[in-house]
């Protein structure tokens, strides 16, 4: 088993940033793909970004191209998500996610086996 934790959530102004972190501890060797999904009242768990295990190949959604960044901290088992220019429509609950399987869809929710509680991010305007 693998557990996620998330932090960084928090209260921002338009324009502002934040940066999250998904602490996993466990089995982490069983992980491969890790990824960011955000899910706001009211409408489906969307995807944010990921880090394909094979190669590292980094991807967002076009809705955070250019203002958020993906990392991760293999030493530290730790993945980040820097969030800038920040917008009101960015507020949702991100989540952490990781799978056991390299070959599934980053972008797809359903092909990851473990998820984070969650952190509220919230963007005023």
């Amino acid at each position: 088993q693998v557990q996620l934790v998330e932090s960084g959530g928090g209260l921002v102004q338009a324009g502002d940033s934040l940066r999250l972190s998904c602490a996993a501890s466990g089995r982490t060797s069983s992980t491969t793909n890790m990824g960011w999904f955000r899910q706001a009242p009211g409408k489906e768990r969307e995807f944010v970004a990921a880090i394909r295990w094979m190669g590292s190949r980094l991807m967002y959604a076009d809705s955070v191209k250019g203002r958020f960044t993906i990392s991760r901290d293999s030493a530290r088992n730790t993945l980040y998500l820097q969030m800038d220019s920040l917008k009101p429509e960015d507020t949702a609950v991100y989540y952490c996610a990781a799978d056991r399987s390299p070959y599934g869809s980053v972008s797809r929710a359903s092909d990851y086996d473990y998820w984070g509680q969650g952190t509220q991010v919230t963007v005023s305007s």
